[in-house]
């Protein structure tokens, strides 16, 4: 199994920069930068693409809305270039709260524009002359729709690679299919192996089934909280705010996807309990309204034995990286956790 990590800025990005170093040290294969409505991810991957010399890089994700499917493809193939073949795309929807309330942009038909984007970035990296006649993107643009001199054109340099993998963090059945169907990798969040045949395997099977061979075997790349000792229970509760957010504040009332997620993982009721305090602006009380039980079924924190079982559970539910967010006091402690992780999956 791959280990890879999320960019922590609890001590500002150059110390978190610092960090993904020491963890390229020790063995880590990837590092991923997120963006939802904070820095950019492109601008930090430059830096950390300058600072490092073998862990693969990411964007964990990048939203698919707010750049053109062109230039998410240049921006890539630049990426790719800097730092030597090492990136790798992940892309996503994000939300409609982001997408309309941040970037002022509709949040619509995310499994067609996800399609479409993933087509016209792979015709740019192949160096061909882009051209897509879809639904939502129309290159060049249609002469009724502008000055008429639009004219195909092709990538003026020559990627690193002409298939960069592409990474789709989705949840929902038919967006899941998709991922698995067109993409190198999945990007599930809040995983919890033991439910996950049950609530996705359907999807993945239809997807797999229409899945081009050359593309090779799905990555499912899966997030987890991580601690590993006799003495981290209490690291549970440090894993419990961001339950809380996705599961309470992001989206609204009957559009929250996280909320659906751990109602289908059986949590129905404490999710709702959830919603229920933290759209009241009682988030203290969402918080510890968190289950211990959904907390430590989608975490890897406890003894190195308990955590060693945990892996496999994830390993047997077809997960092939696991990405972490290591829960240390300090930098030392994230380490030798990182290192104990490094311990088990080798």
């Amino acid at each position: 199994m791959r280990t890879g990590i999320f960019l922590s800025y609890a001590g500002g990005f150059k110390e978190a920069a610092e960090q993904v170093v020491e963890f390229e040290k020790v063995g880590v294969d990837i590092a991923l930068v997120a963006e939802a409505y904070s820095f950019d991810a492109i601008s930090q991957l430059g830096y950390l693409a300058a600072k490092t010399d073998t862990i693969e890089l990411g964007t964990g994700v990048v939203p698919i809305y707010v750049r053109t499917p062109t230039l998410l493809a240049m921006t890539a193939a630049g990426l790719d270039y800097v730092s030597d073949g090492r990136f790798r795309l992940g892309i996503g929807t994000s939300g409609p709260q982001v997408m309309e309330g941040f970037h002022g942009v509709p949040f619509d038909a995310p499994m067609g524009r996800t399609r479409e984007v993933v087509d016209i970035c792979r015709q740019v990296w192949r160096r061909e002359r882009v051209q897509h006649s879809g639904k939502h993107y129309q290159i060049p643009l249609p002469t009724d729709r502008g000055t008429g001199l639009g004219k195909p054109l092709r990538l003026i340099n020559h990627p690193v690679r002409e298939r960069i993998p592409i990474t789709i963090a989705a949840l929902g059945p038919q967006n899941v299919e998709l991922t698995a169907e067109i993409a190198e990798g999945w990007q599930p969040v809040f995983f919890y192996p033991e439910k996950a045949p049950e609530v996705w395997g359907d999807a993945l099977r239809a997807g797999a089934a229409k899945r081009d061979p050359q593309l090779g075997p799905l990555d499912v790349m899966v997030s987890a909280s991580l601690a590993i000792g006799e003495n981290v229970d209490d690291r549970l509760a440090w894993a419990k705010p961001q339950l809380a957010l996705y599961l309470g504040g992001m989206g609204a009332r009957g559009k929250n996807f996280y909320h659906a997620l751990a109602t289908r993982y059986g949590f129905g009721e404490a999710a709702d309990r959830i919603q229920d305090l933290y759209l009241a602006g009682r988030k203290q009380e969402a918080v510890e309204a968190v289950p211990d039980d959904l907390v430590r079924h989608v975490s890897l924190v406890g003894p190195r034995g308990f955590v060693a079982e945990r892996l496999a559970a994830y390993a047997e539910a077809g997960v092939t990286t696991i990405l972490v967010h290591p829960l240390g006091t300090d930098d030392r402690e994230s380490l030798a956790f990182v290192e104990e992780l490094q311990a088990l999956t080798r």
